[in-house]
This record gives structure tokens, C-alpha cells and sequence, in this order.
């Protein structure tokens, strides 16, 4: 049986017609998710949905012209969980809206003991820069889907085949901020990665052989940014941290246990070496 959202906020017309929703997803097209900024903050944010340098709700403009809010508005925020779902992190009424910043807000305390625990259903549509709305416009286009028993921690592991990573986000994996299932899963494989700079489309293909596997393998770059590559090291010295982390992704290619054959696993490096022309095209310089 489908449950309307409503049901569950139990808000009057007048509620509604006062109300806005924010469906958010990246801060900007090849931003961070909202979901792992939400992660990041500390329990007691969470449940309260509001914190000492609150990223993850109430951005109060749309380009540097149009407010998404009135003083007395209240929002609904939400974080995506995947393409048609989202996690409610926060409600507010809105008391301010500086320019070209966050909105000052009230925390609707009412509303608290779900943050972080409703998942809802929600087709956005091909909206992709627009993530505010009228709550009226959407709220039937929304259905409850789940209350977890507790705060979401963003634990599930979805498969080895599935992993693809952001810089920010492997960093708060290997640092236990957050995920701490994906973690323990990195350190019992071996295998074959690829690492991505989305700026310029150039890949570097590794492999990972050490006691701690993959985990440990990946923790060189983000404790060195270049993992000891004489390529990505030039990149660096160029560049610094800040594009490591901007435009870097992990993803893995090929897993194995911890005794694996280390010297299968740098023939199956050299296979992937071959197939995506990384020396000539990439950074692999060998």
C-alpha cells in the first residue's frame, strides 16, 4: 500500500500553500552530493537537521538574482539517496535571506524525529539545476517508502563491482567519518583500480597487492595525492591538493582475495594498461 507523504507530515492547506521542498543533489554539476556533506556531520547535527556550518539545506538563491525563499516559508529538505529516492535531513521556517548566502533558519522541531530516518519516493523529472519547489506542486508526486529504525549511516556496501568513488568521499571512508562497512570491505580484497581525472579525461591504472589490500593501496593517494606515480607526482607539483580532490575518482576494475597470485594481478594491470592506452593517452608512465 502506497503511503502519501502527507499522511505522514499531516499538514494543513494553509501549511502547503506556505511550504517549499528541496530536492538536492550536487552542489552544481560535478559538485559533491548533499547526501555525503550530510554524512559528514555529526550525529547530534543530524538529528537536530541544522549545525555550526550547515551545507546541506536552505541555500537561499537561485543564480545571483532569485531568492528560493520568503521570510515565514517553510522547507522540507531532502538529500538524494538514488535516482527516485531522497532522505529527509531537515525542516525549517525561513527568518532571513541574505544575498548570495544560506538562509538564516528556525528548526521545526515537530518534524525532528525523522531526520535522517524517511526515505521517500519522488520522480523529479529533468531538472537537473533546479532543486526547490513549491511543496503543492509535488507533494502528491511523493510517497513514503521507508522510516528506519535509526538515523542513517550510509553503512550498505553495494558490491566490489559497484565501486566508484569520489576523492571526498574515499578519504571519509578511509578516515571512518562515514561507511565504515565500505571500509572493512576495501581492506579484504586485492585487485585492479582506475584512478579518473574528470577535468581532462586522462586515467591511471594500479594495482593494489599489500597486506591491507585495496584500503591500504588508496590511502597512498590520499595521504600523497600522487602515490609515489612519477606522472600524477608532475600533476602535483602543478596543481596541488585542491585538484586531486576536485577531479580525481576511484573506481575498481578487477578484485581478488588478499593471497592472490600478486604476479597474475600485475599481468592482469598490464592487460588494462593495453586495453586503455594509459601510457600513451593517461598517466601511467610505464
Amino acid at each position: 500500500m502506497t503511503i502519501a507523504l502527507n499522511k505522514i507530515f499531516n499538514l494543513t492547506d494553509t501549511e502547503i500553500k506556505n511550504s517549499k521542498i528541496e530536492l538536492n543533489m550536487k552542489a552544481g554539476r560535478d559538485g559533491e552530493s548533499f547526501l555525503d556533506r550530510w554524512l559528514r556531520r555529526s550525529e547530534t547535527e543530524k538529528t537536530m537537521g541544522y549545525g555550526t556550518d550547515w551545507d546541506c539545506s536552505f541555500w537561499g538563491w537561485y543564480g545571483h538574482s532569485r531568492p528560493n525563499f520568503r521570510q515565514g516559508n517553510w522547507v522540507f529538505s531532502f538529500a538524494r539517496l538514488s535516482s527516485n529516492e531522497w532522505l529527509f535531513i531537515s525542516a525549517a521556517e525561513i527568518i532571513e535571506v541574505p544575498k548570495n548566502s544560506w538562509a538564516k533558519v528556525r528548526i521545526l522541531d515537530k518534524f525532528s524525529p525523522l531526520f535522517g530516518r524517511l526515505i521517500i519516493e519522488c520522480n523529479k523529472g529533468n531538472k537537473f539545476s533546479l532543486y526547490t519547489f513549491k511543496l503543492n506542486t509535488f507533494l502528491d508526486k511523493c510517497s513514503v517508502k521507508e522510516i528506519l529504525p535509526r538515523v542513517y549511516t550510509g553503512e550498505k556496501f553495494e558490491g566490489y563491482d559497484k565501486v566508484h568513488l569520489s576523492y571526498q568521499k574515499l578519504e571519509d571512508i578511509l578516515n571512518r567519518k562515514i561507511m565504515p562497512t565500505y571500509y572493512e570491505a576495501l581492506r579484504k580484497i586485492t585487485g585492479i583500480y582506475c584512478l579518473t581525472d574528470k577535468k581532462t579525461g586522462k586515467l591511471y591504472i594500479g594495482s593494489a597487492t599489500g597486506e591491507e589490500g585495496v584500503a591500504q593501496r588508496w590511502g597512498n593517494y590520499i595521504d600523497s595525492k600522487h602515490g609515489g606515480n612519477i606522472e600524477l607526482k608532475k600533476l602535483y607539483d602543478e596543481k596541488k591538493d585542491i585538484y586531486f580532490k576536485k577531479y580525481f575518482t576511484f573506481t575498481l576494475l578487477e578484485y581478488f582475495g588478499l593471497h592472490y597470485d600478486p604476479e597474475k594481478i600485475k599481468i592482469r594491470e598490464n592487460y588494462w594498461k593495453n586495453c586503455l592506452n594509459t601510457r600513451a593517452k593517461g598517466y601511467n608512465d610505464n
